[in-house]
Formats: C-alpha cells, structure tokens, sequence
C-alpha cells in the first residue's frame, strides 16, 4: 500500500519525459562537471586547482587583451566571433595552468580514488567557475543555450560575484 502511494506521487510529479528534459537543460552543465571529474582522476587534485587559477588568470587576462580587434576583424559572423573569442581564451588558459604547474608543488600523491571527496569539490568548483565564466565574461552563451534551471542559479549579474567566490573557497577547503 506504501508502495503505490509512494510510485503514485513520482508519477505524479516526475515522470520520464520530466526528468529527460531536466536533463537535457543541463546537458552543458553535466558535461563540465564530467571533464572535471575526469581531470581529477586522472591526473589528480594538483591538476584542477591548476586549471581552476589559470581560468582565474585566463580571465584577468582577457578582459584586458588589446588584439581583439585585430583577431575578431576576419570573422564573418557573430558566431564565429564567439569562438574566436573562446579560442584565445582557451590559449589564455593553457598558458596560466602550465604557468601554474612550473610554480605550484606537486604535494598531492595519490591514487585515482583516493580522496574522491576532495576530487568532486574540485570538479564542482571548476563546473562553477566555467559556468559563471559562460555567463558573464565568455562569450558561451551565444553557441549554446542551457536551460532554464542553469539559467536560474548563473544568469543573475548580482550574483557573479558571489560565484567566482566559491571555487576559491572550495580550493581553501581543500
């Protein structure tokens, strides 16, 4: 009796096609947090903090990058504007986190799941810090377009600033 109670108020308030398209609003969202998690594992915590203050880096740099012009004056369309954009900052990051990796310590040895606790903060301060990037600093959002519960949590300008705080706290947790 329990039971179908229970199987009632699910099919009620969440049934397949519910959580299919929840899923798929946060498709972009997922798939961050995955790369980060694969990061983690594979190659350890060391790597994503390194990744995590290179986009920091990545972004002082590219507010203030005087070639955009000169770069983005070959591109046809708004489109591919965007993803010249997101090409020099993706170069921006590489460059802080190998920087990053030359002057950090290597203290961290450790097995893939060895603290795996540790290692999804990390991938969830990353996924943090990215989204808030595609929202108010990279132009992400005009490629794709994630859904309203993504929206909801990073579209907010007042709260910018409160998201860029939590990966760095994050870091200080771990």
């Amino acid at each position: 009796m329990i039971i179908n109670i229970v199987f009632k108020a699910y099919n009620g308030f969440m049934d397949t096609a519910t959580i299919l398209g929840f899923l798929q609003e946060s498709l972009f969202m997922i798939i961050v947090f995955g790369i980060f998690l694969f990061l983690a594992l594979k190659k350890g915590r060391q790597t994503v903090t390194n990744v995590i203050l290179g986009l920091y880096l990545a972004l002082l740099i590219s507010i203030e990058f005087p070639y955009y012009d000169a770069i983005l004056g070959n591109a046809s369309s708004a489109k591919s504007e965007s993803i010249l954009m997101l090409i020099v900052f993706a170069g921006f990051t590489f460059l802080a986190t190998i920087l990053f990796h030359r002057i950090l310590p290597r203290e961290y040895d450790e097995t893939s799941f060895e603290g795996f606790g540790k290692k999804i903060l990390l991938a969830v301060a990353g996924t943090v810090l990215v989204m808030a990037f595609s929202y108010h600093a990279l132009p992400v959002t005009d490629l794709i377009t994630p859904g309203s519960p993504i929206n909801y949590l990073f579209a907010s300008s007042q709260s910018f600033f409160y998201w860029l705080i939590v990966p760095i706290l994050i870091l200080y947790i771990t």
